[in-house]
């Protein structure tokens, strides 16, 4: 889950500048390589979460999702790519998406398989394609992902359920988001499906439960513990942040409000709580961030005394390479 009125803000300024195709994947490109500590056996690719994108803008005005991260891990050797897929809609479609663009990575760059990293509902997304092509995906690693459902998306349909005339006026405004934000890409909007109902049901307790029935690979069988490190040949990672302020400074901070909705659920990032975000092997599940700081947004602003999103993420890649992935 990501972004919603902070990115709606920004669409407006946004400028029309990409042509690709809807099932192309970007490859990061770098200037220079500066090491190899980032160097791979296999591909990174990155997935997006809800409302998310690649690049919204031109080079000199634009927002990258994934601030400054991809650029740093190809100076580190990584050969990295960046996916979009449907701003909103069910884990299963973007699945589907995400797939698509697997098969060309893997034919561009003749590798046998990827490392797939994806932040918040780009976490059931990433697992989906696990869960279909095992043989082509090397290693999962779900940064702040709702893996057992959020709150939040329960507390909205519960809100639909209370007041049911308001579905159609909210899908309607999300769904235009949607498409607002597949068009600042210089997308054609219609190019992608658009359904936030079945993005909002994929990330509620049951819908969560039901796709990890299906998917259960990596997937804690207790309330907050871990799950399996590895299996079919994937290793799986995941780490996250447990601390919905972390900067007044920053627009993020209004995630205090989504926190309180999942109080009672123990510590969040804002919007996914910390046991939900476990996966796999936890390599950390109380980073100073909230669910933007784990993505190094907005704009890398974050606390004083927070750990680097950058230097976390080329971390990770590090431990991939060593782990010969």
């Amino acid at each position: 889950m990501k972004y919603g009125l902070l990115m709606a803000a920004t669409l407006s300024a946004a400028a029309v500048t990409s042509t690709h195709a809807v099932t192309s994947p970007q490859k990061i490109e770098a200037s220079r390589v500066t090491s190899n500590y980032a160097q791979t056996k296999y591909p990174l690719v990155f997935s997006h979460g809800m409302s998310g994108f690649i690049r919204l803008g031109n080079d000199a005005l634009g927002l990258d999702y994934w601030y400054q991260i991809l650029p740093d891990l190809t100076r580190n050797g990584a050969n990295v790519w960046a996916t979009r897929v449907s701003p909103f809609n069910s884990s299963e479609i973007r699945g589907e998406q995400l797939a698509q663009q697997v098969e060309e990575v893997l034919a561009l760059t003749g590798a046998p398989k990827v490392n797939l990293l994806g932040h918040s509902h780009g976490g059931p997304t990433i697992r989906y394609v696990a869960g279909i092509m095992p043989d082509k995906v090397a290693s999962l690693t779900a940064i702040g992902s709702p893996n057992k459902g959020s709150p939040v998306a329960d507390f909205i349909l519960n809100i639909r359920d209370a007041a049911p005339v308001l579905e159609k006026p909210l899908v309607t405004i999300v769904n235009f988001l949607s498409q607002a934000i597949v068009w600042a890409q210089g997308l054609d909007p219609k190019s992608y499906p658009h359904d936030s109902l079945a993005g909002a049901n994929s990330l509620t307790a049951a819908g969560s439960a039901k796709f990890n029935a299906k998917f259960p690979m990596g997937v804690p069988t207790t309330a907050c513990g871990e799950g399996a490190y590895k299996e079919k040949g994937i290793y799986f990672y995941s780490f996250t942040g447990n601390t919905p302020v972390t900067n007044l400074l920053d627009p993020d901070s209004a995630m205090l409000a989504t926190s309180l909705i999942i109080n009672n659920k123990g510590d969040n990032d804002g919007l996914v709580p910390r046991c939900s975000a476990r996966f796999g092997k936890t390599i950390r599940d109380n980073y100073y961030w909230n669910h933007l700081d784990e993505v190094n947004q907005v704009l890398g602003l974050r606390n004083i005394f927070a750990p680097d999103p950058v230097s976390v993420y080329r971390q990770q890649a590090n431990r991939l390479k060593l782990q010969g992935l």
